[in-house]
């Protein structure tokens, strides 16, 4: 159904420059106007997408030598909770803000990812927890070195684990510096122990500990998008097939072993459990399969490889962002800058029309395979229509109406989005006539 947005307020622009030009005024076609507009003027716009849009794309790692390419919009780190906290409710969050702080001043956002488990490391557990009587860790092979894994029968452990989490949304939750957080259990938190001594309750927690950690989350993310494995459709691990009522939660899933070989036979099937719709609400990230070297040497070439292009299945997903970390060494920047556009959303407008002592009427398409999953906001001079492009799927068009008495052809349009860090900008594509 379409909608009619009539309300506005002032906002100051978040990154200046749209990229646009204006050719002043043209009474040009008005059959395809909107029967609500025309008496507008339809003012000419053209501009062009020309980079990587804010919160999508290929991630690298944030201490990648390549992260300064001019492709990279997020970074990724694993992070330890061990480095957070090691006495009972203390937390110092200066290894969260070194990594923030570093990524902004570069123009980019953070993924982040908290984990225990990592293979041939020590566990990061707390030390305090690690120093209790009735904690005992697994000291375990995984792909052949020596791994330790925590004990969640440990009481301490579970209270901290949710603990840890509510503290750190209520110190990032809306900070601009954060893009998405990743959680998960097991190794590298990405919901399995695939190889390795896996014990539900013990090395791995309980499936009644999970569903109350992951019914908490929302409660305590307002904001922040968060994502876990797709391999936590897995029953052997997870809940949620014993527990439906835990997919009607808001979270995103991310894949790690994007494009590998049997991605039908499996990962495709994990996507579907978790619902070919979540795209609409939640973001679909991953990384690139490292299954074998062929994947991540060929993974993003341009005639594809198994029968399949990147292209196609970020089409299929739906997907926002993925790590590629090993990419810059694999692929040219061209490529890797026109893989990483294919990416999340993709703004159009359609038409721009105005109406002087009145204000603009901007019709807006999402061309992308996502949505934006912040708020944003199309503005003319500064002041914003009310609709949330948060809610504009791919495909979907929207006329939005934004009051100005003060509106000329020389106004233009921009999209603003306050969850942004300075350097970053939201382009849109226009060929108005």
């Amino acid at each position: 159904m379409r909608r009619y947005i009539f309300f506005a307020a002032a906002a100051v622009l978040v990154a200046a420059g749209c990229g646009c030009e204006r050719e002043g005024k043209d009474n040009g076609p008005k059959e395809e106007t909107d029967p609500l507009y025309e008496d507008y003027t339809r003012v000419p716009l053209r501009s062009e997408i020309t980079r990587v849009q804010p919160m999508t794309g290929i991630v690298l790692w944030s201490d990648s030598g390549a992260r300064g390419k001019s492709y990279v919009q997020l970074e990724f780190s694993y992070m330890l909770y061990s480095d957070i906290c090691s006495e009972k409710d203390v937390f110092d969050w200066t290894p969260v803000e070194k990594l923030l702080d570093g990524a902004a001043s570069r123009g980019h956002q953070a993924v982040i990812r908290f984990r225990y488990t990592y293979v041939g490391k020590q566990c990061a557990v707390p030390e305090y927890i690690k120093a209790l009587p009735e904690y005992e860790e697994t000291v375990g092979k995984s792909e052949g070195r020596t791994t330790y894994f925590p004990d969640w029968r440990c009481e301490e452990l579970r209270r901290f684990h949710k603990e840890f989490h509510r503290r750190f949304a209520e110190k990032y939750d809306k900070d601009p510096r954060l893009a998405f957080l990743e959680t998960g259990f097991g190794l590298w938190a990405e919901y399995h122990i695939y190889d390795g001594p896996f014990v539900l309750g013990k090395t791995f927690p309980s499936k009644e500990f999970q569903s109350e950690f992951l019914r908490a989350m929302p409660e305590w993310f307002k904001e922040t998008p968060w994502c876990i494995s797709v391999d936590a459709a897995d029953g052997q691990y997870a809940p949620f097939r014993g527990d439906k009522g835990l997919l009607d939660l808001r979270f995103g899933n991310f894949d790690d072993s994007f494009m590998c070989e049997e991605y039908y036979e499996y990962n495709y099937k994990n996507w579907q459990f978790f619902g070919e719709e979540r795209y609409k609400t939640s973001p679909l990230g991953g990384e690139f399969s490292y299954y074998s070297d062929y994947d991540q040497k060929h993974c993003l070439d341009k005639e594809g490889m198994y029968g399949r292009t990147f292209e196609e299945m970020v089409r299929k997903v739906h997907m926002t962002f993925i790590i590629g970390n090993d990419q810059p060494g694999k692929q040219t920047d061209e490529r890797i800058t026109e893989a990483a556009m294919s990416m999340g959303y993709r703004f159009r407008i359609e038409d721009y029309r105005i109406k002087e002592g009145t204000g603009a009427a901007v019709k807006i398409t999402n061309e992308g395979v996502a949505p934006i999953y912040r708020d944003a906001f199309v503005s003319v001079d500064g002041v914003r229509g009310e609709y949330n492009l948060r809610n504009l799927l791919p495909g979907e068009s929207e006329w939005v109406e934004i009051p100005s008495k003060d509106i000329s052809s020389k106004s233009a349009p921009a999209i603003l989005c306050d969850h942004l860090v300075p350097g970053q900008q939201i382009q849109f594509a226009a060929d108005v006539k």
